[in-house]
């Protein structure tokens, strides 16, 4: 599909940027024209394809388990959605094709609120590649479902792409790492591997990845964060931690829970629960450190040479100013996007992966 045009069902992006007030927009006007576009039959946009060549290049893993509130925050009659992180042959192991499935809400949607130049009731529609605005009354019709069924038939995975998957799976992640499988309801096959960690009692996985063979799917990928990893006859279990603390003295806290429930009738459900209640901690420490990272920060944007103790700190910087978000200072984040280029310009990619995933917890904290 990467190498088709565009077209009524199918849209593709380079990247998915909906920090942004621009990018939220065309997001939802895309979704909105694809859904109206495709009464009776699923339409997708695929991230991480460059759209004059076609190029895969893929994006990093996305796990934004709250899309869907976006969706609905945005849109009357809105479609559901589904974000699914694809593996693709040749891409390094922590880029994914992102796949968006659009599943059609029957009614017409149109945006209950103004969305950046997009204004409130506006009807989209797409006219060959182009997501366009509707004026006047439409009715929902298409005649894309024919087509779209026979792709997604042809698409449905059989057992030699399955067993193929497991086999790359466990020669791909190390012995360290004890990759391993399970079949669930005696049709579905996920895999997963972790480096185990003991605190205490309690057992830790970092370096999670996870994937579902059937759909070539993967659920789960972090670098840093630890997680619990729980599993039944029907369910797998993923809990997930964030350990923070200032002065050296961390804590883990439970941040979301992911439940993946297997049926009898060949689908599954995954459900997300967010656990996180941030930790406080003193304010005049935390000012201090504040307004520390505050100078490194004008620091870098005038060009001016850091100390080695700045340096160091440096590499802190992602989860003091998540931190001190958490505690109030607003502003720490615009901060910590600040340093970004500097920090992903260290040849240990350690603290820009820091980054990254403080990123993705703030988003999170934000939607709720």
């Amino acid at each position: 599909m990467t190498h088709n045009d565009e077209n009524s069902f199918y849209d593709k992006k380079q990247e998915l940027d909906i920090s942004k007030k621009i990018g939220k927009a065309k997001f939802i006007k895309h979704i909105c024209a694809l859904s109206n576009s495709n009464p009776d039959n699923n339409s997708y946009i695929l991230i991480g394809v460059e759209d004059e060549s076609n190029k895969i290049i893929g994006v990093d893993f996305f796990d934004d388990s709250k899309i869907q509130n976006l969706v609905n925050a945005y849109l009357e009659n809105p479609p559901k959605i589904q974000y699914e992180n694809v593996r693709f042959p040749k891409l390094p192991k922590h880029k994914v094709i992102g796949l968006i499935t659009i599943h059609p809400s029957k009614e017409i949607s149109s945006l209950k609120k103004n969305s950046w130049k997009y204004k409130r009731e506006a009807v989209f529609y797409r006219r060959g590649s182009n997501s366009m605005p509707i004026t006047g009354t439409i009715a929902l019709n298409n005649s894309n479902k024919a087509i779209v069924d026979a792709i997604e038939k042809n698409a449905r995975n059989n057992i030699k792409l399955i067993l193929d998957g497991v086999f790359d799976f466990v020669n791909s992640h190390s012995d360290e790492y004890n990759p391993q499988y399970s079949v669930f309801k005696e049709q579905f096959v996920l895999c997963w591997a972790g480096k185990q960690k003991k605190i205490g009692d309690e057992v830790f996985y970092s370096r999670v990845d996870i994937e579902l063979m059937n759909e070539q799917v993967r659920l789960f990928y972090s670098f840093l964060d630890e997680v619990q990893i729980n599993y039944n006859e029907q369910s797998f279990i993923v809990t997930e931690y964030i350990s923070l603390g200032i002065d050296k003295k961390e804590t883990h806290y439970p941040l979301e829970k992911t439940i993946i429930h297997f049926k009898d009738n060949g689908k599954h459900d995954i459900v997300h629960e967010f656990m996180f209640e941030p930790p406080q901690y003193d304010r005049t420490i935390l000012q201090h450190i504040y307004e520390n990272n505050n100078t490194i920060i004008a620091k870098i944007e005038n060009n001016v040479p850091l100390s080695v103790l700045e340096h160091q700190d440096v590499m802190r910087l992602p989860k003091s100013y998540l931190i001190c978000y958490l505690n109030g200072f607003i502003d720490a984040k615009d901060q910590l996007k600040k340093a970004k280029i500097y920090i992903k310009g260290f040849d240990d990619k350690t603290t820009y992966i820091k980054y990254k995933e403080v990123l993705r917890v703030l988003r999170k904290v934000q939607y709720q």
